[in-house]
C-alpha cells in the first residue's frame, strides 16, 4: 500500500514540478528573445522540465502496467487514459524542437560561441501550449482516479 502511495505522490509532484518548469522555461525563452542573458534560467528550467517529463513517464508506466494502481486491463480500456497518452504524445511532439534547440545552445555555450535565440519566441509559445496540454492530463487523471467512465 505505501508503495502505491509513493508512486501517486510522486507523479503528482511530477505533474506539479513538470507544469511550473515549463511555464518558467517560457517566460524566461521570452526574456531571452530580447535580452540573451536569461539563458541559464532557460538551461534551469528545461533541465527541470525533462527530469519532470522522464519522471511522470516512468511512474505512470509502472502504476499503469506494473502491477500497481487499478492494473493494465483497466487503463487500456479507459478513454480518459487514452486522453491522457494522447496529450503526453502531442507535449512529446511538440518538444521535438525546443530540445534540438537547447542542446544546440548548450553545445554552443559550452564552446564559448553565441547562441541562436531567433525562435526562442516561438518556443515560448510552444511551451505554454505544453503547460495548457499538462493541465488537460491532470483533468484526464483526476477522472480516471475517480472512475469516470464514458460510454
Amino acid at each position: 500500500m505505501l508503495a502505491h502511495w509513493f508512486l501517486a505522490a510522486i507523479h503528482l509532484l511530477a505533474f506539479a514540478t513538470g507544469f511550473a518548469a515549463v511555464l518558467a522555461r517560457g517566460a524566461a525563452l521570452r526574456r531571452v528573445a530580447v535580452s540573451p542573458t536569461e539563458t541559464r534560467n532557460v538551461l534551469l528550467s528545461d533541465n527541470v522540465w525533462g527530469i519532470s517529463a522522464a519522471t511522470l513517464l516512468v511512474t505512470g508506466g509502472i502504476r499503469a502496467f506494473g502491477g500497481y494502481e487499478k492494473g493494465m486491463d483497466y487503463y487500456l480500456h479507459q478513454p480518459l487514459f487514452h486522453l491522457k497518452m494522447t496529450l503526453f504524445v502531442i507535449i512529446l511532439l511538440l518538444e521535438i524542437a525546443p530540445m534540438v534547440a537547447l542542446v544546440k545552445w548548450r553545445i554552443a555555450l559550452s564552446r564559448g560561441r553565441s547562441i541562436d535565440v531567433r525562435r526562442a519566441t516561438l518556443f515560448a509559445r510552444i511551451s505554454h501550449i505544453e503547460a495548457l496540454l499538462i493541465i488537460g492530463m491532470v483533468v484526464a487523471a483526476t477522472g480516471m482516479a475517480r472512475g469516470v467512465v464514458f460510454g
